[in-house]
């Protein structure tokens, strides 16, 4: 083999891993800023009703919240220092977690999360420019460079934010997260088997952006149906956070059932 061939070729231009976190790390700061806002503004009594989320109350959101923050100082400290650090002990002590902090007054939820968001950016700002390539086990069991534990956790924090339903809407999603999103899952969603989901019993369906010029394809086969609307509003549904409604069907025929995303 010549040298082309074993040794892959980078764009010079290209953004370093570490300067892809620390973007990514000022969103999530961002997005954590609003979402303390948000649950600041929680009446004591409603910290304890229904979220969007079949089963959970906004507590259990919240208690979520904030033990993936500290999850990923996990996976933040195991690339530092090189070694093997779950995500979590167990699946048991996860759900463990979030069942016993959730019945907790909206002041604690809230001092947890704040405390918890600033344990994350003091362990992300340990990390030495290198340690962002160092591979990490998510506890779906991917494998995935350090780099994206902020992407990650930026999702989190926005789509959770929306399942509070305290007022945060898909509409309220920065545009570059959506796009991000957008992309994520209509790649997962993508036939014959995208990312090993059920994708094939899904018919094509042709997504267009109309905010964003955004194009995407998921199922299998050729698309009979096109669906458009605002990048948001795609992303929306896309992530089980809308049914749909309000998107423009090419021909005008319901909206196929995804399956979950997991």
């Amino acid at each position: 083999m010549t040298d082309a061939q074993t040794e892959p070729q980078t764009d010079p231009a290209a953004p370093s891993l570490a300067a892809v976190a620390a973007r990514r790390l000022a969103e999530v700061e961002e997005s954590t800023r609003l979402l303390l806002r948000t649950v600041a503004g929680i009446g004591a009594e409603a910290v304890a009703g229904p979220s969007a989320l079949p089963g959970w109350t906004r507590g259990h959101v919240l208690a979520h919240l904030a033990r993936n923050a500290d999850s990923l100082v996990n996976l933040l400290d195991g690339a530092r220092t090189g070694t093997d650090i779950p995500q979590y002990p167990s699946p048991e002590a996860r759900d463990r977690d979030i069942e016993e902090g959730a019945p907790r007054p909206v002041d604690e939820q809230l001092a947890d999360l704040r405390a918890s968001g600033a344990r994350f950016g003091a362990a992300a700002a340990l990390l030495p420019d290198g340690a962002w390539a160092a591979e990490v086990k998510h506890r779906s069991g991917a494998v995935f460079p350090a780099a994206e534990i902020p992407r990650r956790r930026l999702a989190e924090v926005e789509y959770h934010h929306v399942d509070l339903d305290a007022g945060y809407t898909p509409a309220h999603w920065p545009e570059e997260f959506a796009v991000t999103e957008f992309r994520q899952l209509a790649e997962k969603l993508a036939g014959p088997a995208g990312a090993g989901l059920p994708a094939a019993e899904l018919l094509a369906v042709e997504l267009l952006a109309e905010d964003t010029a955004e194009r995407a394809v998921i199922g299998a086969g050729t698309p009979a149906l096109t669906v458009e609307g605002p990048v948001r509003a795609l992303l929306a549904w896309l992530s089980g956070r809308s049914d749909g409604a309000g998107l423009r069907r090419t021909p005008g025929t319901v909206l196929p059932v995804l399956p979950p995303l997991g």
